[in-house]
């Protein structure tokens, strides 16, 4: 059996070589085996490294999931052993494995692991100077939430948000510029991807890889991201094509609505899912872990910046508490077991 280590000390850089399968997160309800050539893998932590520099790694996310196998390819790359979090991901983890490793450090994080970090920090002074201690903390998975990037920035911790996906090797756009080599397009409103850190496709999948993946006359291979967004010379993505509802014949998108409503003081970890409504066919709820403390003020105040900044139809119906946020491994909400929780309440 050929090892990642060997894989990547042996690539010739052609495409061929062994690849590795990851399994997507399934957040939007279909996992898929995305085949990943060990050359895209190499090229991604190459010039993720040309970009934010090299040096030793925590490892806090599972590595069957590609930003954390990322993780691994970067300490072989770069001759170094990760310091290994466990999945339970305390404050007192993260701090015992960046003592273990030398400077300059890195780590990739997801929104939801930052936000802890930085809640232990307003107790524990020496987590927020072990988090200024990084060369950079790539966040990734998901948006994050401006207000906890404020935080992060008060600290003076160095947040780096990461774009990507399974699909590119992982984070492909840094602060919404690309890494060196990969371009980036928008068609039709979609985000496309081309570079040498796309994926082969997916495991026996023809058809989907076929969809996914589209090959210009001149011979340059994109990948059809499904996000819509702009693109300047500077990224910026405003929401997923499949995550939009029809609410009294009016599209709404909903990650449109969630970066409108974790701006409200108290909803900052919000998430938004869509559920039926017998009088506009669709409409959505705003779910928030824990104690439901000045909900209805919340609602009040978020239905009244979504509809000022999109339109009445995208007003939330109500505030949903949960004891505790599903995850999916990677770290994400896991939205459609989150969608059937709602619909039992």
């Amino acid at each position: 059996m050929v090892t990642l280590r060997d894989a990547l000390a042996e690539a010739p850089g052609t495409g061929s070589e062994p690849a590795v399968i990851v399994e997507t997160s399934g957040s939007s309800g279909y996992p898929k085996s995305v085949v990943l050539p060990i050359s895209a893998l190499r090229a991604s932590a190459e010039v993720t490294a040309e970009r934010i520099g090299s040096g030793s790694w925590v490892l806090a996310l599972e590595p069957t999931y590609v930003a954390g196998l990322q993780v691994l390819v970067r300490g072989i790359l770069e001759g170094t052993m990760p310091a290994v979090i466990p999945p339970s991901f305390t404050a007192a983890q993260f701090l015992e494995a960046a003592a273990g490793i030398q400077a300059p450090r890195y780590t990739s994080l997801v929104p939801a692991q930052l936000t802890r970090l930085l809640d232990a920090a307003t107790d524990a002074p020496g987590v927020a100077d072990c988090l200024r201690g990084f060369a950079a903390i790539l966040i990734g998975g998901q948006a994050l939430p401006a207000a906890e990037a404020d935080r992060a920035a008060a600290l003076g911790i160095r947040i780096v948000r990461t774009y990507g996906s399974s699909e590119t090797s992982g984070g492909c756009v840094y602060d919404g510029v690309p890494l060196a080599g990969v371009s980036v397009r928008v068609e039709e409103g979609e985000v496309q991807i081309s570079g040498p850190v796309l994926a082969a496709g997916y495991l026996d999948d023809d058809e989907r890889t076929a969809q996914a993946f589209v090959t210009d006359a001149d011979g340059t291979r994109w990948y059809r991201t499904g996000d819509v967004g702009e693109f300047d010379g500077v990224l910026r993505v405003t929401g997923r094509r499949d995550n939009v509802i029809v609410s009294g014949g009016v599209n709404v998108s909903l990650d449109r609505v969630e970066r409108v409503v974790r701006t409200v003081p108290g909803l900052q970890a919000a998430v938004v899912v869509p559920v039926a409504d017998a009088r506009w066919g669709e409409a959505s709820v705003i779910v928030v872990e824990g104690d439901r403390a000045a909900a209805d003020d919340a609602l009040a105040e978020a239905r009244r910046r979504v509809e000022r900044e999109i339109g009445a139809p995208a007003r939330p119906r109500d505030i949903v508490r949960v004891e505790r946020m599903p995850l999916l491994p990677s770290g994400k909400p896991d939205r459609i077991r989150l969608r059937a929780q709602i619909t039992t309440l």
